[in-house]
């Protein structure tokens, strides 16, 4: 599908280039872990990032997406006007065995 956009495309660091410091930077965050429990609440794909229900501005929840695609936990693309996200759980997976199990689990207080 190919759109067009006023904006750049978002840049995607793949999971295998992301040291384990960063990963668990990225997820000590309670913002960030709300923003991946929803999405993995979702469809791929279903969510704009306008969709999702945090405690901050447009411009810090555009901070937040920045961090957890270089953390290699969420892919963008833009459809249209709007920026929809996916998890990327199972090269995440792959990557940090049982470390996105343990962040989406109920009984963890973020």
């Amino acid at each position: 599908m190919a759109t067009t956009s006023h904006r750049a495309a978002p840049e995607h660091t793949h999971p295998d280039d992301v040291p384990v410091l960063a990963a668990l930077a990225a997820l000590a965050d309670p913002v960030r872990v709300q923003l991946v429990r929803e999405l993995a609440a979702s469809a791929d794909w279903s969510r704009s990032c306008g969709t999702f229900d945090v405690p901050v501005g447009k411009a810090a929840k555009s901070h937040h997406f920045a961090v957890l695609r270089a953390a290699g936990l969420v892919e963008q693309r833009d459809e249209g006007p709007r920026r929809v996200n996916r998890l990327r759980r199972e090269e995440f997976e792959a990557r940090f065995p049982g470390l996105l199990a343990l962040v989406l689990r109920e009984d963890v207080v973020s």
